[in-house]
């Protein structure tokens, strides 16, 4: 395994017109054209500073960086980290991750994820040898904690995914998000695709995947709102992308507004409790509450539930202690 590198350049005075990806070839000539293409692509290669598209034209005086990532292990290796199990037999396992673990190795998370705990316990995983993400029939964010459904053998992998595709297994999470929701209930209709202006978020894009998510409303706060989101389609960061989408991103979100620039409408007393809050939630307010689907062996009805952790839990408690307006 390689470390990361970096390369900074300055384009000089009177260069002549030149897409980035050539530019760039010819700056580090031991990475094809391709491979720079695709670090363009995946928001490696930053020119002042934001994410540009391979055809952009560099201009004299661009301060163009190159980050090279560290190059993938072969394979997900075994290692001992405990975990949560909610529900195992000798089809598949049902897991509650906890926030700050990442699900399978992938671009700068090699290490330390709910695959690598899973082959150091010994667990069949479906999938060929070799595989990153061995098992894995759906995932949920690092930040978000709650449940999700492993499989042991390829034939649980494609049922359980079959299922997932079709929307017979139920997916509900609970979420607090910044603003008052006035409706009870609603359903968010919009396509999510990568963003343009950076390639390692999502956003919502008439070009992109139908993306479904139905909300209810538990509980309204005075400056937030307590959710239950169901999700009948799996698009990734899709209730993030959704919530901010609305006007209401999930609070304590960095990456889709739900920190510091939902603060800026805030009067004195708001924004000073919700700093205090933000404290407490350092991660997005999401969580996988209940996971439910049909047994690929039996063919019963399963379905869990997981309990909101403690952080998800002190919030609350910070937001009704705050709460003044009657629902």
């Amino acid at each position: 395994m390689t470390h990361s590198r970096q390369h900074v350049f300055q384009v000089p005075a009177g260069k002549k017109k030149e897409r980035l990806d050539q530019y760039l070839t010819q700056c580090i000539p031991d990475i094809s054209r391709s491979k720079i293409q695709r670090l363009i692509r995946e928001g490696f290669v930053l020119v002042n500073g934001e994410s540009v598209k391979t055809r952009h034209t560099v201009q004299p005086f661009e301060r163009i960086e190159v980050q090279l990532p560290t190059a993938r292990p072969a394979e997900a290796l075994p290692e001992d980290i405990p975990l949560t199990i909610v529900y195992e037999d000798d089809s598949l396992l049902v897991i509650d991750k906890p926030a700050g673990m990442v699900v399978h190795p992938g671009s700068g998370n090699f290490t330390g994820t709910m695959v690598n705990a899973l082959l150091g316990r010994g667990t069949a995983l479906s999938g060929a040898p070799g595989m990153l993400r061995p098992g894995i029939v759906h995932r949920i964010d690092k930040e978000t904690s709650g449940l999700l459904v492993v499989a042991k053998d390829d034939s649980t992998h494609r049922k359980l995914a079959l299922q997932f595709e079709e929307k017979t297994a139920t997916r509900l999470y609970e979420s607090v998000v910044w603003t008052r929701i006035t409706p009870g209930s609603g359903r968010i209709e919009a396509a999510i695709g990568r963003s343009t202006r950076d390639r390692k978020t999502m956003a919502v894009d008439s070009r992109g995947k139908t993306a479904v998510t139905i909300f209810t409303v538990l509980e309204r706060f005075t400056f937030a709102t307590y959710l239950q989101l169901k999700l009948e389609t799996g698009r990734t960061h899709q209730i993030r992308v959704h919530m901010k989408h609305m006007g209401a991103p999930v609070f304590g979100d960095q990456t889709y507004g739900g920190r510091g620039s939902a603060l800026a409408g805030l009067n004195t007393h708001d924004k000073a409790a919700a700093k205090e809050m933000l404290a407490v939630m350092t991660r997005q307010a999401l969580h996988a509450r209940t996971l439910g689907f049909h047994h690929p062996a039996t063919g019963s009805f399963m379905e869990f539930s997981s309990d909101l952790p403690g952080d998800f839990i002190r919030l609350l408690n910070m937001m009704r202690h705050e709460r003044r307006q009657p629902d």
